[in-house]
């Protein structure tokens, strides 16, 4: 029974490190998926970001062109979302009436803004949930 026990309480799920990884993978991989050019990393991530609690979490965006340059970004935020599909299990967490929404991903602790609002420039951002740090 101690043994079972022991082992519950060592799968607390990944640091704010191992979940801010994954989230650059995802965005790296999802603009990949997306076919988009020029992607422009405008938070490269890789700190933490204090939470409480001995806890943190990390972020990670970037931007890209479309490569048709009048295209709405509504549009741009749905492709980037028929994307993830190919990428990572995500579920719409808040839509902003199709101009904007968030996705979460309860299994990798991450959440992802589709944010795009300029005509046929992706913008995308993540964050990891406040995880702790070691």
């Amino acid at each position: 029974m101690t043994l079972l026990a022991v082992s519950g309480c060592g799968d607390k799920g990944p640091t704010a490190a191992q979940a801010g990884e994954t989230l650059k993978r995802h965005i790296t991989e999802l603009m990949k998926e997306a076919h988009v050019l020029d992607v422009q990393i405008t938070d490269p991530g890789g700190r933490d970001i204090p939470c409480g609690e001995g806890k943190a979490k990390r972020t990670f965006a970037a931007t890209a062109r479309d490569a048709a340059p009048d295209r709405e970004p509504g549009t741009l935020n749905d492709i980037l979302n028929g994307a993830l599909t190919r990428v990572a299990p995500y579920r719409i967490a808040e839509d902003h009436g199709g101009v904007s929404f968030s996705v979460t991903s309860e299994e990798y602790r991450t959440v992802l803004f589709l944010e795009s609002s300029v005509k046929g420039q992706y913008k995308i951002r993540g964050e990891t949930e406040c995880l702790p740090t070691s």
